[in-house]
């Protein structure tokens, strides 16, 4: 496989890993022309993409026409590897039983008045009440207490309180399950956090997809957003924030691209597929 730099400590690039929403993708969704045209090049270049979200499965199939159905994704913010060709689910890593209740029982304590939304590999279901805060964009999903619904593997927990933001929400979580699970949100919109099995999130199931292709940390070229990004951004050898990032990403001092509304990931991508066009001309001589 060949291998591709940055300018930034000219490191030899060989995955690009990015976000979707607020990262890859434009504010209204989709993948601009520009940004089509990079993910193309990236294959005849001889570079892997891995597309690593907090999206389930099952939002995944407008996104792989749309990138040509290349490459494999992360989805539910690392419990779940999926195969873009094929739209099928490879790996999964759910909570055990135990420690989903037991985060269920702290939080609820804690925070009175929230409710819990369930996402498993069968899909997705809520306590009743959970949808009218506009928390989740599902249609008539199953409900029932939350117990019951932890019956199927829990690979994603969400908790939501109206009265709340996302970011009080996820520093309360921190502070009382963090020995249970990765806690984390995606869109602070959005009055509610996520939480995965302890030891799952972006980046340890990225550095165990890499290991099994014999890549390491410096060969990947990360692209993200929010404080779900944080641990992909922070394990990969060079990474970038977009200029619309959560403040809590910016401030991590990140490499700084372009917003996702001006093609900011495709920027990148440009320059390091200049690179590699020029590396390959230099080695033919």
């Amino acid at each position: 496989m060949t291998a591709a730099t940055t300018g930034a400590g000219r490191r030899r690039i060989r995955l690009v890993a990015t976000d979707l929403d607020g990262t890859l993708l434009r504010t209204d969704g989709t993948v601009s022309a520009r940004t089509s045209s990079a993910l193309a090049r990236l294959a005849s270049a001889g570079l892997d993409l891995v597309l690593v979200t907090a999206r389930p499965p099952r939002w995944m199939g407008p996104i792989a026409r749309m990138t040509g159905h290349h490459g494999v994704a992360i989805c539910a913010n690392g419990a779940i590897t999926y195969d873009l060709l094929h739209e099928s689910v490879v790996d999964s890593r759910p909570f055990p039983a135990e420690a989903a209740l037991e985060i269920v029982r702290r939080l609820r304590e804690a925070v009175p008045g929230g409710s819990f939304a369930v996402e498993s590999l069968a899909g997705f279901a809520c306590e009743p009440g959970h949808l009218q805060h506009q928390w989740d964009t599902e249609t008539d999903p199953p409900t029932g207490d939350i117990a019951r619904l932890l019956g199927s593997p829990a690979v994603k927990l969400l908790f939501g309180h109206p009265n709340r933001t996302a970011d009080e929400l996820l520093a309360v979580a921190r502070a009382i399950v963090a020995d249970l699970a990765e806690v984390t949100h995606s869109n602070p919109e959005r009055a509610a956090i996520e939480l995965s099995a302890s030891g799952v999130s972006k980046a340890t199931t990225l550095a165990r997809f890499c290991a099994g292709r014999g890549l390491d940390a410096e060969s990947v070229l990360a692209f993200g957003d929010m404080p779900n990004d944080l641990p992909l951004l922070g394990w990969a050898g060079t990474s970038y924030a977009v200029a619309n990032a959560h403040p809590d990403v910016i401030a991590a001092g990140f490499l700084l691209t372009a917003s996702n509304d001006e093609d900011g990931v495709a920027k990148v991508l440009e320059q390091l597929l200049a690179q590699e066009a020029t590396a390959g001309t230099d080695e033919r001589g």
